[in-house]
């Protein structure tokens, strides 16, 4: 088993950012339907993490995170994508928005949050 190390939250930063710009999903959406794509072509096996919180199994990066161990397609889309879409993230949250995520996946990760905790 993997233990999964988690910095900030992806699903709490995608719903704050889903609130705050409505094209912001059809910029994500596509994006996160071709790293599902991908993470079937290349059999991604996420029952490899260890997950402490409910909240974490629907999380998109533990699809990520097996696909930048198989895939050198997606380490360079990743490469070439990922950068900007962060930028933009950042534009999008303000600070708290995104401590708040930090301190969410920090929880999960320890096995703190249960299912519906904030």
């Amino acid at each position: 088993m993997k233990n999964l190390v988690c910095k900030i939250c992806t699903i709490r930063l995608v719903e704050a950012a889903y609130a705050r710009a409505w094209w912001f999903r059809l910029l994500r959406e596509p994006l996160r339907w071709g790293m599902l794509l991908l993470g079937r072509l290349y059999e991604a096996d996420l029952e490899v993490y260890t997950i402490n919180s409910p909240s974490c199994r629907a999380c998109p990066r533990l699809t990520k995170l097996e696909l930048k161990e198989k895939s050198a397609l997606f380490r360079l889309l990743n490469n070439l994508i990922n950068p900007y879409f962060d930028r933009l993230i950042e534009r999008l949250l303000t600070e708290r928005e995104q401590a708040e995520a930090r301190e969410f996946a920090e929880r999960a990760v320890r096995g703190e949050i249960k299912d519906g905790d904030k």
